[in-house]
């Protein structure tokens, strides 16, 4: 019997992530987050400017590039909102408890980003009762995380 290419629902969902990662507006790396809940999608995000806010890929400017800040620090000099973070902003919270949010991204250069959620999304993560956090680590093997205090 053939072996099926077909993608357990992890894969599919991270593969989701990183396509929502395309409509990104950041000149660094290009995130997606996609809130998955019994199989079915409940809300998506990408990291970019804050509503109203000018996009770097518009100005053609980033600030934390500008100075040789490296990821994980200086966030507050960032006009962007992360895709987590954006993906729990559009969610119905009924729909997110218990569910699982799936992260993914790429480098400018195009090579997959590690998307371990920080701090502050790991808390905006726990807050909406999200139970599961899958990504992939810097080798680019899936992983996750599971809050079981939900």
């Amino acid at each position: 019997m053939k072996k099926s290419n077909r993608p357990d629902w992890d894969e599919y969902f991270l593969e989701i992530a990183l396509l929502v990662g395309n409509r990104s507006t950041c000149l660094r790396r290009n995130y997606g987050a996609v809130i998955v809940k019994d199989n079915i999608i409940v809300s998506t995000g990408y990291n970019g400017a804050a509503r109203g806010e000018p996009n770097c890929i518009d100005t053609g400017v980033c600030i934390r590039e500008q100075y040789n800040i490296p990821k994980g620090e200086r966030y507050e000099l960032c006009v962007a909102v992360h895709a987590e973070q954006n993906a729990i902003i559009a969610g119905d919270p009924v729909k997110m408890k218990g569910g699982t949010i799936y992260i993914a991204g790429r480098n400018s250069d195009g090579s997959l980003a590690c998307s371990e959620p920080c701090l502050l999304c790991r808390r905006m993560i726990k807050n909406a009762m999200i139970k599961r956090v899958v990504f992939f680590d810097e080798e680019g093997r899936k992983k996750n995380i599971r809050f079981d205090a939900v």
